[in-house]
């Protein structure tokens, strides 16, 4: 299920930048970022940071898809004696996005991705892996044209009745 929901994800991005993009495919401009993430969940009093990084690819200044991972950075006490950390959370998405000005961008995306917490106490570990179609905003701004600053909201929502969760993102951008 999750091989078929990153495809049709990478699918659907495709069809829709290919008309926009027909002449730069073949060139895309290239982006890289990483930063640090707080992901909360609405099911629960716990608070889980991670470190992201992102590759993406822009094919015209207003369309592009991108991919990310992100790795638990600690655990936090969810009750006495039981610790909950962040393993992963790896995501790809289409991109939509609108230079406001010069060196000053925002974005939407739209993508699908996978999250894996682990809880442990009491002398055992419980990992539960869950799938979300997620969807976010977000902005950048570049200090010389290449080198920036990142800021960007993003909500997953969990199948199978698994809950919701944000995820704020700070971190640092770079165009190759």
């Amino acid at each position: 299920m999750r091989t078929l929901a990153f495809t049709a994800v990478a699918a659907i991005a495709a069809s829709v930048a290919a008309p926009a993009a027909a002449q730069t495919l073949s060139n895309p401009t290239w982006y890289g970022s990483v930063g640090y993430s707080n992901l909360s969940s609405d099911d629960t009093d716990v608070d889980l940071d991670g470190l992201t990084g992102r590759v993406g690819a822009r094919f015209n200044p207003y369309l592009g898809v991108e991919g990310e991972l992100t790795v638990g950075l600690g655990d936090e006490q969810m009750v006495p004696n039981v610790d909950v950390q962040l393993n992963h959370d790896a995501a790809v998405y289409g991109v939509a996005s609108y230079p406001v000005a010069q060196n000053f961008e925002v974005f939407g995306r739209l993508g699908y991705g996978t999250t894996e917490i682990e809880a442990s106490g009491l002398g055992s570990t419980v990992t539960n892996n869950s799938d979300s179609w997620n969807y976010g905003v977000g902005a950048n701004y570049f200090f010389d044209g290449v080198n920036g600053v990142r800021a960007d909201y993003t909500r997953r929502d969990f199948q199978d009745d698994a809950g919701e969760a944000d995820i704020w993102t700070i971190g640092y951008v770079r165009r190759f």
